[in-house]
């Protein structure tokens, strides 16, 4: 019979001694299935050096946890015995021989998980870190960190609704005080957690199992021990196969855990991309956008781009951007296409193909951030042929973009524009769009990178009469320009510059605006460094100062 949970940790230490070698007495003398018996005794012999090694510790008469572990010793012990008087008769079991069995087998792993526990709280040094109570969350906030601590302990110790309390109670501390939680955690609580998320058998515990690893995942400093110890794979198939709320909880957490590229690899190389598209197309909102989020953070992977295409991630993405409405899903199939079109040009065709150009052009539309989708564009303008580009209407667009976007945005088109203006009929059609004066007006930006682009684009659409006349009438045309010759490695825009410059020299005007904003100091300590055109620029520039001078005496 099972004993009543009561009474001290002495008097259950004496109780288990007592029971243990009456139960390997009883179990060497069954007569009926004597091989499991027989295995079950040697079970049973390793459990009175757990039991010395569990008492020999200094707090273990104080620790709750040995009491409860020493309870749980006895009861298996008794029902040991209760099972064995009933194989230990001259006549069959009384019950069939399936039940009994099954009922071996439920001792036998019963013992198992005892001697595990008991080496377990050896191991993990809890007993002497919690000397308290059966842990509950209406402790005071002093004895806080020995609740957590505790609660940490159940997650590896007794059964299956023992660690379902625990897990209900770290997951309201983890609420309640995040950081205090996770400043306790180690290696041996997050490889349980682990364990509780891939356990097939128990769909409620691994649903609150998830719950904490996204909780844990959100904090940004766990990334490194979940890994470690295998996170992954479970929570990819309680992905594809988990609860509504387990499926949200594991999708969140690949979103935040595939931040790190390698990490971003593993889930690919684990089978993640199938159910991560599929909860694209049919998961709820939330799981929908994380399930996005992460296929982005894979995209940004180069030896993932492939298997994602081969999954037709595509397909998918261009979707989104048609009909998605969740806010900032669009976003994240933007950035996605972006990140597949960066270097790959097969990728690039395969976007083409399935109307990508003509889905990104619509998103410009629209008041969402505008620059993945110029990103993207950039990317796959030279994947297709500039009258068709033409045609969709991505001039206007990169007006639009030019005029209104990001910084980051506005670089990307004017990216954009160097790429198209690639024949002296496209660079007139960019400079009759009012392209223009948004690139010039780019050359003062913060971004190096900005100014750099918008000097390659204007200097590539000078070469035709018509932009080059619009350039010089500009008031701000000159003294931007000049201010790129600056000659500091930061300035990665002074050639185009030159050329620019080289481009408006003819005109008498645009020589003396240079000279009045100091070009030719700029132009000396250019030629010093071999920049292209440098020197001939200033060679004319000189010319027409030293005119200039003559003409006045």
């Amino acid at each position: 019979m099972v004993e009543q949970e009561s009474g001290s940790t002495e008097h259950w230490l004496g109780r288990a001694r007592q029971l243990v070698p009456a139960a390997v007495a009883r179990a060497k003398s069954a007569r009926s299935f004597v091989s499991r018996w027989s295995s079950i005794a040697s079970k049973l012999e390793r459990i009175p050096p757990c039991l010395s090694d569990l008492s020999s510790h200094p707090f273990f008469a104080k620790n709750a946890l040995c009491v409860e572990q020493l309870q749980s010793v006895s009861n298996a012990v008794s029902e040991t015995i209760d099972l064995a008087d009933r194989c230990s008769g001259p006549s069959a079991p009384p019950v069939g021989k399936l039940r009994m069995q099954s009922d071996l087998d439920a001792i036998a792993a019963k013992l198992d998980l005892c001697i595990h526990d008991c080496r377990l709280l050896i191991k993990t040094g809890v007993l002497g870190e919690s000397n308290h109570p059966p842990a509950s969350t209406t402790a005071a906030p002093d004895d806080s960190a020995d609740v957590v601590r505790e609660l940490l302990a159940r997650l590896q110790i007794g059964h299956s609704e023992a660690k379902q309390r625990a897990i209900d109670g770290l997951l309201e501390a983890l609420r309640d005080d995040e950081k205090g939680v996770v400043a306790l955690l180690g290696r041996s609580n997050i490889s349980a957690l682990v364990q509780l998320l891939a356990a097939a058998t128990a769909p409620k515990m691994r649903e609150k199992a998830a719950s904490v690893v996204c909780l844990l995942a959100e904090t940004g400093n766990c990334e490194g021990l979940l890994i470690s110890e295998g996170v992954l794979p479970p929570l990819i198939r309680l992905t594809e196969s988990g609860s509504l709320v387990g499926r949200e909880k594991a999708v969140v957490s690949l979103q935040r855990l595939s931040m790190s590229a390698e990490t971003a690899r593993s889930i690919a190389g684990h089978g993640g991309v199938r159910p991560l598209i599929e909860v694209c197309q049919v998961g709820d909102s939330i799981s929908q956008l994380a399930a996005a989020g992460t296929l982005k953070n894979l995209s940004a992977v180069a030896e993932a781009r492939q298997s994602l295409v081969d999954e037709g991630i595509v397909r998918v993405m261009i979707n989104i951007l048609d009909s998605g409405i969740v806010l900032g899903l669009k976003e994240y199939a933007a950035e996605c296409l972006q990140n597949l079109t960066s270097s790959n040009e097969s990728l690039r065709r395969a976007v083409v193909s399935e109307g990508g150009i003509r889905s990104l052009l619509a998103y410009l539309d629209g008041p969402l951030p505008q620059e993945p989708a110029a990103s993207a564009l950039r990317n796959l303008v030279g994947s297709v042929s500039v009258d068709s580009l033409v045609s969709l209407g991505l001039l206007p667009r990169l007006v639009h973009v030019l005029r209104d976007g990001s910084p980051g945005a506005k670089q990307a088109a004017a990216s954009a524009v160097c790429k198209i203006s690639s024949t002296p009929e496209t660079k007139r059609l960019v400079g009759e769009s009012g392209c223009l004066p948004l690139l010039l007006g780019l050359l003062e930006a913060k971004s190096g990178g900005a100014r750099e682009v918008a000097a390659q684009a204007v200097a590539g659409l000078m070469s035709c009469p018509h932009n080059r006349r619009e350039v010089r009438k500009d008031e701000r045309s000159v003294p931007s320009l000049v201010q790129l010759l600056d000659p500091s490695p930061q300035n990665t825009a002074k050639k185009y510059a030159v050329c620019c410059l080289a481009s408006m020299a003819s005109s008498k005007r645009c020589r003396r605006m240079m000279i009045s904003y100091g070009a030719i100091g700029y132009l000396k300590k250019l030629v010093d460094m071999d920049v292209p055109g440098a020197k001939k620029l200033l060679e004319r520039m000189e010319r027409g100062s030293l005119r200039s001078l003559f003409g006045k005496k």
